[in-house]
């Protein structure tokens, strides 16, 4: 069976859009809501397909619970799991077994780490990047700038302020 032409009919029936840099390897562009883009790997070696997608990178603050929080979701995981990288940036990565390629195994997994990294990850921004977003939120209000894309974080926002009395407009 040839591999490749597997991956790359069943990326075009996804309709998604990718590059083929290298032969047995795919960059694959999928597009969310939350995270407006997921970049994907999917590489063909003599012995699996590989799957690799960046989440976001090392958290700045709350290290135990953001970690914590990720452990507990790779149980519950199909075909990827959140693994870290050797600067501490989030990864989703998993293999498939070259017998299990197909087109539908291969649209089950890039639907796996579509949900997975669109879905999770507003709250993995909220548990390690909290304070760069409170203060971004400060800054776009103070200059009269749109909040637009922050309001996926109003409710953190407003729980901050009022945990501290503030009276600040979310």
């Amino acid at each position: 069976m040839d591999h490749e032409s597997v991956v790359e009919a069943a990326l075009k029936a996804a309709e998604v859009t990718y590059e083929n840099p290298r032969p047995g390897a795919y960059l694959v562009r999928l597009p969310g809501q939350h995270k407006l883009a997921t970049m994907t790997w999917l590489t063909v070696s003599d012995q699996a397909l590989h799957v690799e997608a960046f989440f976001c990178r090392r958290p700045d603050e709350n290290h135990t619970e953001f970690y914590r929080w990720l452990l507990t979701k790779n149980g519950a995981m199909y075909g990827v799991h959140f693994a870290l990288d050797a600067m501490g940036d989030v990864h989703l990565v998993g293999h498939l077994p070259l017998s299990s390629i197909s087109a539908g195994e291969i649209d089950r997994l890039l639907g796996c780490v579509l949900t997975y990294a669109d879905e999770w990850f507003d709250r993995a921004l909220e548990l390690g990047f909290a304070s760069s977003i409170r203060r971004e939120w400060d800054w776009r209000v103070k200059r009269g700038e749109s909040l637009a894309n922050l309001q996926a974080f109003t409710g953190m926002i407003e729980r901050g302020r009022r945990e501290s009395g503030s009276t600040g407009t979310p």
